[in-house]
């Protein structure tokens, strides 16, 4: 593991995701499932989410809109959260599952929506 991009990587996996969801994710890991929090944590968060050429927030939309199409609706929503925390609207959610719907079909357009509803109901949005 390279602990300095799995250090920077923790860093915005905590500001985006939240303390409280890291930290859950990590308490419940056992020695099966460490290796994958530190591989997403070192790979993801770390190599790809610091790279200077795409902002927060264009990650955030693009990763509701590859979750959505792809229907892996437990990580959609926490995106969705850390897509509220970079910024993006309930409105710009919407349109980017509208998209979802058309390009990727409408069970997953469906599907993402109800998601979506949910995560809004539970922030207060």
């Amino acid at each position: 593991m390279n602990k300095d991009l799995f250090d920077k990587g923790l860093a915005v996996r905590r500001e985006v995701a939240g303390e409280s969801y890291v930290d859950a994710a990590f308490k419940s890991a056992d020695e099966f499932s460490m290796p994958m929090q530190e591989l997403v944590t070192e790979f993801a968060w770390g190599e790809i989410w610091t790279r200077p050429d795409l902002d927060r927030r264009s990650r955030s939309i693009l990763n509701i809109g590859m979750l959505a199409a792809m229907n892996r609706l437990d990580e959609l929503s926490g995106h969705i959260r850390g897509a509220i925390t970079n910024g993006v609207t309930k409105a710009e959610v919407r349109e980017c599952l509208l998209q979802v719907a058309v390009y990727a079909g409408m069970p997953a357009g469906m599907s993402s929506f109800k998601v979506a509803r949910k995560v809004f109901e539970e922030m207060g949005i």
